[in-house]
């Protein structure tokens, strides 16, 4: 490469061009001093699992790659119970189903990748740029809604990548990939940069691909159609594309995305296409449906999965010891899913010796003030700011992403927070952006904007009647009623629509339509049925801002929520 070539390459990749992550493992790995890492040693400790930052020296974060689609042992969480009592850790499950150790000093940074590496765990690849931990739905093979087991196709992706020195910390960005064969699926993964979809072609069961996804938006419909046996060729030829023709330059560009939207899709496939060297067949018809599951869930052989609801991803030493010793004990399956629970398969009946900790089956959150990005602890608030029984109660899924970068995929769920700070509402200088509406078991759409903040203290109120518009609307589950309803109003007139409920303290439902709403519609709907509405300077947006500043400035003592005093559905 030459030098000035070198030169307009991104930081990261100036480093890659003189020395490759697995070199750097091969050479420098056991001599690093932790104590004094250089900016270089940060990147390429990513790529084996190991995060620090330049304003927090002494403190680290150690991800585990979950190697194996989701399954773990009762031996490994023992011994990750011992290891966080040894060293004073704590243990996160993350959104893309394997663990983080936080509060790592520098002392024991290279004694705990030992112990983990050297105990049946891996850390590589779980940070940087690499293929991530490769997700599919926990109840992959054993569920009543299963058609193909994908377990296999990971082991055998995972086999490939995962120690390969030309691939290691080598692509241009990160690249997430999901796949599952099960008709339904405790999360979506649509937000993946690549998913394999369960679809059904000529009578035959395999997967249509979808390209693209992140956190803020829906992965695109390829128009392929893969057989089972022919996954993982696709697999190897899309790495390579990725490696070969991504874009190295301005990192804020490097992401899949970024790719088809520079070459188009059809580029793209072009590419795959040379390497796979073969015709690639039409897409069929995808087999995803919506499905509430429960805390129990009946197997395909009769026996029961069971949700442990984690403390909002944390989880202690105890916890694991308690799981682990009655899965010995029951001979039972330990899986970790994307919604940052853990679920233990084969049980003969509904019933175990412990209790979760939350109320979190439908919330994902990010690791809040455990990341240094992150703006709020999330998995503290979140009990005090989230109405947790009505969230649970109606299976409302939540993203909770403590800053822009979106690690709770917040648009790609039926409420979405993106925790902030301002100083625009007096004293309070903590909120959330609040997004609602996504149609993501099917990635048709991710969610809108609501709000742009809401004040902490008046989030729960907030929320509360959000769901209590859902509950009116006698819709089935939330997607419904973000596609009959929400996704035919502007998110100007849906920002004024429960501002003025809050301010009236009413719940006036909004109804069916059957197409997008003019301007002027949705204006004569808001004085029909709000006789105060006052618009402002003739502008839908300039009203929200005002009645925002209105309603949420805070001045002394923060505002209890009182529950409507009307609900009535308009016609």
């Amino acid at each position: 490469m030459s030098e000035e070539l070198e030169k307009k390459l991104n930081k990261r990749e100036q480093y890659k061009a003189r020395l490759k992550p697995y070199d750097y493992y091969v050479n420098e790995f056991e001599t690093i001093d932790f104590d004094s890492l250089g900016e270089g040693d940060r990147y390429y400790l990513q790529d084996f699992g190991i995060f620090n930052t330049d304003f927090l020296e002494d403190e680290f974060t150690i991800r585990l790659r979950n190697n194996d689609g989701g399954h773990f042992s009762a031996k490994d969480f023992t011994f990750l119970a011992k290891l966080v009592d040894e060293y004073d850790l704590t243990l996160v499950i993350t959104a893309r189903a394997g663990f983080q150790l936080h509060d790592v000093y520098s002392d024991d940074v290279a004694e705990i990748w030992h112990k983990l590496n050297d105990n049946g765990l891996t850390t590589w690849q779980s940070f940087g740029d690499n293929v991530r931990n490769i997700v599919t739905d926990v109840y992959d093979g054993v569920s009543r809604y299963g058609r193909i087991e994908v377990h296999p196709i990971i082991k055998e992706m995972n086999d490939y990548i995962i120690k390969n020195p030309k691939y290691v910390g080598m692509l241009p960005r990160r690249v997430s990939i999901g796949i599952s064969g099960n008709a339904a699926n405790v999360n979506s993964f649509f937000a993946n940069d690549l998913y394999f979809a369960l679809a059904k072609k000529d009578g035959l069961y395999g997967f249509n691909v979808y390209m693209g996804g992140k956190n803020t938006e829906i992965a695109q419909d390829a128009d392929i159609f893969l057989r089972e046996e022919e996954v993982f060729d696709f697999f190897k030829a899309f790495v390579e594309t990725f490696y070969t023709h991504g874009s190295r330059f301005s990192r804020s560009k490097t992401r899949l995305f970024y790719m088809i939207e520079s070459m188009g899709l059809a580029k793209l496939k072009e590419l795959i296409e040379d390497i796979y060297n073969k015709p690639f067949v039409s897409a069929g018809e995808l087999q995803l449906e919506h499905v509430d599951f429960e805390e129990f869930e009946e197997l395909r052989d009769g026996s029961y999965g069971f949700c442990y609801q984690s403390d909002f991803g944390r989880l202690k030493a105890d916890e694991l010891r308690e799981i682990s010793d009655f899965v010995a004990k029951e001979d039972l399956g330990i899986r970790i899913g994307t919604d940052q629970n853990i679920y233990l398969l084969g049980l003969k009946d509904k019933t175990v010796p412990f209790a979760s900790p939350a109320l979190s089956s439908t919330i994902v959150a990010c690791a809040g003030n455990l990341c240094p990005y992150a703006v709020w602890s999330i998995k503290d608030e979140a009990a005090e700011y989230l109405p947790l029984e009505r969230i649970y109660n109606n299976r409302i899924k939540v993203g909770f992403s403590g800053c822009a970068k979106g690690c709770g995929r917040h648009r790609h769920t039926d409420i979405g927070l993106i925790g902030l700070k301002t100083n625009n509402f007096g004293a309070t200088d903590g909120g959330a952006r609040v997004f609602i509406g996504a149609e993501h078991d099917n990635g048709q759409s991710v969610a809108r904007q609501l709000f742009s903040m809401v004040p902490f203290v008046h989030l729960k109120a907030t929320l509360t009647l959000i769901i209590e518009l859902f509950e009116a609307s006698k819709e089935k589950n939330f997607q419904l009623y973000a596609h009959h309803i929400l996704n035919n109003y502007s998110e100007d007139f849906l920002s004024l629509w429960h501002l003025y409920n809050l301010k009236n303290k009413t719940a006036l439902a909004l109804t069916k339509q059957e197409q997008q709403l003019t301007q002027e519609e949705e204006l004569a709907l808001l004085r029909e049925h709000f006789s105060d509405f006052t618009l402002v300077e003739d502008d839908m947006k300039k009203t929200v801002s005002h009645l925002v500043k209105e309603l949420w400035t805070v001045a002394g003592e923060d505002p209890h929520y009182k529950p409507p005093i009307e609900r009535t559905n308009f016609r």
